[in-house]
């Protein structure tokens, strides 16, 4: 009696270590903007949202644009540990909380914020193997300076000082692993995608690898 071959086993999926995606750009360059279409396409990806001693601007969302602290609560986050990075910009603290980073990364989750040079310098000590950078630069000075007026959320004077910060900003570049031109925000989404991939698919991620492969050789 001949006995029907046996099915393989369905593949369970390799474990694997997550990462921190990090978009940096000038004020008006698209990096918040890249990095909400990234988290709105991929249920895979989900969005850290740091702290700042900054009033919310219209439209924004406690706990979920920003979490908007004042800056004693700031200060005792730094005192014990809670942040991953801050910085000063423009007179108002940032920070990136630590603890839901860690638990995302050890979890296989991918995690993405908008943040400038300063922490992402910050960030490349605090997670040197679990980082990915990309820094967005504008197409010329003319299209960034008309996105900072389009946005209408700063004064003329901010605008003024934000166009004047944006040589020393870009000056960073060369710290990224990745650069993207925004000349076309579809394109630029599209292109720090397949950035995502392309790190998911990183030999050193896939911690469940030699597992995966020694199951495959055993048959």
């Amino acid at each position: 009696m001949s006995r029907a071959p046996r099915q393989p086993e369905p593949s369970a999926a390799i474990r694997r270590r997550g990462f921190l995606l990090v978009l940096s750009s000038p004020s008006g360059a698209g990096k918040t903007t890249i990095t909400h279409r990234l988290v709105e396409r991929d249920p895979n990806l989900s969005l850290s949202v740091s702290v700042t001693t900054r009033p919310a601007r219209p439209g924004e969302t406690d706990g979920a644009d920003y979490g908007f602290i004042d800056q004693a609560r700031f200060d005792a986050m730094i005192e014990a540990g809670e942040l991953l990075e801050h910085a000063t910009v423009f007179g108002h603290a940032y920070g990136t909380p630590r603890r839901p980073v860690d638990e995302a990364i050890a979890a296989g989750r991918d995690i993405v914020t908008d943040i400038d040079w300063q922490g992402t310098q910050q960030l490349c000590e605090s997670l040197p193997s679990d980082l990915v950078t990309v820094f967005i630069l504008p197409p010329d000075m003319a299209a960034l300076e008309a996105r900072l007026r389009a946005r209408a959320q700063d004064s003329a004077a901010t605008v003024a000082a934000r166009m004047a910060k944006s040589a020393e900003e870009m000056s960073h570049w060369s710290e990224y692993h990745y650069v993207v031109v925004n000349r076309d925000l579809d394109t630029s989404v599209a292109e720090v995608e397949a950035i995502v991939t392309t790190e998911r698919l990183r030999r050193t991620r896939q911690i469940g690898l030699a597992d995966f492969v020694n199951r495959l050789r055993s048959g």
